[in-house]
């Protein structure tokens, strides 16, 4: 695609990113056949090519308005075109440049600017976070149904300790998070019971905290980026130190913290510290699917089938981690029948705050993704990111869990 971009931009690490992003993209249109905004809307400017043309716009120095703004909103940045695309279109790095030069070029305001804020401030503080959540539980009745629905419901009991320390020589970070500590403090605990028993000590930093992904989405980039230095700095000396891996439990999480290295490429500060914590990132399916053999022989010792389960593959693990199959496949090893589930690629809604910002195609969505997972009668639910369980299990009757979680049961 040829481009002219504007003055502004041109000669700037980002203008020269996207214009050679911009050159990779034939428009050929096969993004747009799995892209879930344009199935809902059938509207160009609501798939990827019809995204990427505004964004060529935008750069070009065309005038920004409220409908370009409108339709890079509706984008759950889910990366389904990305794995689509024939030419290799780094489609999800040109959304994050586009975006930040439309809030740029035109600030939002009103009820949009706060809301927006709040979910910075508020989200990515488990301090804030953990407080609001109880407190919301404890109104739940006199909450409008739209804010209800997305409180998860109250966790009863504690989660399940972790493993004493063994003295394993294998030994892995973990990244605690921001909303997953209060939301669901089970996974990563199961993850610790999972990787104790494979001959891997997992434990937590407690100085690191969101891994950027809430702010550097809601177009606050800088401010992102001084979460990824705080995580940096804060499991620098652990990496120093010859930890093997950082375990990301979740993939929305896992993505972020993976393009780190991209992130603070041109830090001159950070930009090497983040390319090595980029390459030690790993997904807890990666962990335990090296550790295979090891853990059907001890599977083995509680036989049976668990019955018919439902996996939903999120968009950050099938397409910006490229993990396909890999917990399907350790899911049956644990004697989990897994039904088939049509549509796996598309986008369940959760999307980070995607769910609060755009309610109704959100909600439209999760209806479809629900359809699709409980039309062969499961009985759970499986999923790899917190957002999608949390998301999920507000519209279903079925129990949605985190797929580590199952397997640390089946070992139990």
């Amino acid at each position: 695609m040829d481009t002219k971009l504007a003055d502004f931009i041109r000669d700037t690490p980002a203008g020269k990113e996207a214009e050679a992003i911009l050159r990779t993209c034939v428009h050929c249109g096969f993004c747009t056949a799995t892209c879930p905004t344009y199935q809902l809307l059938g509207d160009e400017l609501d798939g990827p090519r019809g995204r990427i043309y505004l964004i060529k716009q935008v750069l070009e120095g065309k005038p920004v308005t409220e409908k370009t703004r409108l339709h890079l909103d509706r984008c759950l940045t889910c990366r389904s075109c990305e794995t689509t695309c024939p030419s290799g279109v780094k489609y999800s790095h040109l959304l994050d440049i586009g975006r930040q030069v439309v809030e740029e070029k035109l600030p939002r305001q009103g009820g949009d600017a706060l809301t927006r804020w709040a979910l910075r401030e508020t989200v990515t503080r488990p301090g804030l976070f953990g407080p609001a959540v109880r407190l919301g539980q404890m109104l739940r009745p006199l909450l409008p149904s739209g804010l209800a629905d997305k409180l998860p419901p109250e966790v009863s009991g504690a989660a399940r300790p972790w493993p004493a320390a063994a003295g394993h020589a294998r030994r892995m970070l973990a990244l605690a998070g921001c909303v997953q500590p209060t939301l669901a403090p089970n996974i990563n605990a199961a993850t610790a019971r999972v990787l104790d028993r494979l001959g891997i000590e997992l434990f937590e930093e407690g100085k690191a905290a969101c891994c950027g992904a809430v702010r550097f989405h809601l177009n606050d980039q800088e401010a992102a980026r001084d979460d990824m230095r705080r995580n940096i700095d804060a499991w620098w000396p652990h990496v120093a130190a010859g930890v093997e891996a950082i375990v990301v439990t979740a993939s929305g999480c896992g993505v972020q913290v993976k393009d780190y290295g991209h992130a603070l490429a041109d830090d001159a500060v950070y930009a090497e510290k983040a390319a090595k914590i980029s390459a030690l990132c790993r997904d807890p399916a990666e962990i335990v699917a090296a550790e295979r053999e090891r853990l059907q022989a001890k599977l083995a010792a509680a036989p049976g089938t668990r019955g018919k389960l439902a996996f939903h593959a999120p968009c950050t693990l099938q397409h910006g981690l490229q993990i396909r199959g890999v917990v399907e496949g350790l899911l049956a090893a644990a004697g989990y029948a897994l039904v088939p589930v049509a549509d796996g690629h598309l986008c369940c809604g959760s999307a980070g705050t995607y769910s609060v910002l755009q309610p109704e195609l959100s909600l439209r969505l999760r209806n479809n993704k629900l359809a699709a997972l409980t039309a062969n009668s499961p009985l759970v639910i499986a999923t790899a990111n917190i957002g999608c369980l949390t998301h999920l299990q507000a519209g279903s009757v079925l129990p949605v869990r985190h797929w580590i979680e199952l397997i640390d049961e089946a070992l139990a």
